[in-house]
């Protein structure tokens, strides 16, 4: 038995040993309930892995973004009027939809231009009345144009007192009169202009 006992010292060291190698923990008396050790290269493991893990997961992809996140972005603020342009509507064939007249500049000119419910446009100048046939496209885009809500915020009157020489616009519409000489920047009214000039010879 006195052997036994001086050897026991000698076996534990030895299993104690052997465990180690293993990775496993030697645990000698009472643990009161608590869990045995970690070994340290296994939690500094886990923790490297842990670590590496949470990177991925937070680490935005560079690749495209799916369908899921590309329908889930708030749409960019829309450059379009908040309210969609209609046709002004036709009463009838006799209809004056709009008139311009143009006056004025060096030469001193008069040319008027009337675009009328049935699709006709009637020119005047100094050559005489000339009535056109506008196109079903041309003519809806004019009344577009007309429908346009921004035409609302245009002044009655724009005009530049100081200068000379200048043509002056008259538009009569929707039961408006609209004066300018295009020294202000009103592109509503510009558009409709330009459509309307195009009925207009080029000198």
């Amino acid at each position: 038995m006195r052997a036994l006992g001086r050897a026991m010292p000698a076996l534990v060291v030895l299993a104690a040993v052997v465990l180690g190698a293993t990775g496993c923990t030697l645990t000698i008396g009472e643990t009161d309930g608590e869990p045995a050790d970690v070994p340290v290269a296994t939690a500094t493991a886990s923790a490297t892995t842990a670590s590496t893990t949470t990177a991925s997961a937070t680490t935005p992809s560079s690749g495209p973004p799916s369908a899921s996140t590309g329908a889930s972005a708030s749409p960019s603020p829309s450059a379009t009027p908040s309210r969609a342009a209609t046709p002004v509507p036709v009463r009838g064939p006799d209809q004056k939809l709009v008139v311009m007249t143009v006056s004025g500049g060096f030469a001193g000119v008069h040319r008027e231009v009337t675009l009328r419910g049935d699709g006709t446009v009637l020119t005047r100048e100094r050559a005489g009345p000339v009535v056109h046939r506008a196109g079903a496209a041309r003519f809806k885009e004019v009344r577009l144009l007309l429908g346009d809500p921004a035409l609302e915020d245009v002044p009655d009157l724009t005009m530049n007192m100081s200068a000379r020489d200048m043509f002056q616009y008259t538009l009569r519409f929707n039961g408006r009169t609209i004066m300018t000489d295009r020294s202000s920047r009103l592109p509503a009214l510009e558009r409709l202009i330009n459509a309307l000039s195009r009925w207009l010879p080029a000198n």
